[in-house]
This record gives structure tokens, sequence and C-alpha cells, in this order.
């Protein structure tokens, strides 16, 4: 029997709350935010323009997102464990600049960033 793809272990590049900010700010338009936290959590507060799979429904999901596998993709979890299997399945799947979110968002919240509460996935 195989390890579960899903275990939080392992290495992935990340980029740092204030980071992912500032590049949200000037020219993020091209960033894809994927918020693998359960619904629950993204409701009690987000990343503007992020989208929220959980983790456990990520494999089934992928393919129907439409995300751009050409475009960056910043997984963001609660506090960045969960971002590195969804970090895993996106290389996988041919997304060539995947990103973790450093300390998930926890770090967000503890850098004061913004976060939005408006409940849409």
């Amino acid at each position: 029997m195989g390890i579960p793809w899903w275990l939080p272990f392992g290495r992935r590049e990340e980029i740092a709350p204030r980071d992912l900010h500032a590049r949200l700010a000037n020219d993020g338009v091209d960033l894809q935010l994927l918020d693998v936290r359960t619904e629950a959590e993204f409701e009690s507060g987000h990343i503007a323009r992020a989208r929220n799979v959980p983790l456990y429904a990520l494999p089934r999901r992928l393919a129907g997102l439409g995300l751009d596998p050409d475009k960056p993709v910043i997984a963001i979890c609660l506090s960045g464990h969960r971002s590195v299997p969804a970090c895993w399945l996106l290389r996988r799947a041919g997304f060539r600049e995947v990103y973790g979110l450093a300390g998930g968002m926890l770090a967000w919240q503890g850098s004061r960033l913004p976060m939005s509460m408006d409940g849409a996935a």
C-alpha cells in the first residue's frame, strides 16, 4: 500500500503573505488563488478572489476548475500543511508555476492583511 497523496510531507515553493499581497495589489491579475481549506474555514475569512475547493475534493474537481496551467497558482490553507499536497497535485497535473502561501491563512491574518467574508467559492 502506497503513501496517501494528501499527506503534508515534503517541500514546495512558497510565497510570503506580504509578497502575495503586494503582487495582488500591483500585477496580480494572472495569479490564480486556490483555497484548499474546508468550506466553513473559507467562509470565516479568505483572500479576495480565492476559489475554494477543499483538499479532499481537489482530485475530482481540479479538471473542472478551468485553471490555466501556464499561469501561477497559489495554494492556500490554514497553516501551510494542506497546501503541500495541493501543490504536488497541481504539479502532477501539469501546472508549471505553483506556490503555497507560507504559513497559510494564520500567517496572512498575523500580518494583518485584508480578508474577504463574502462567502463566494
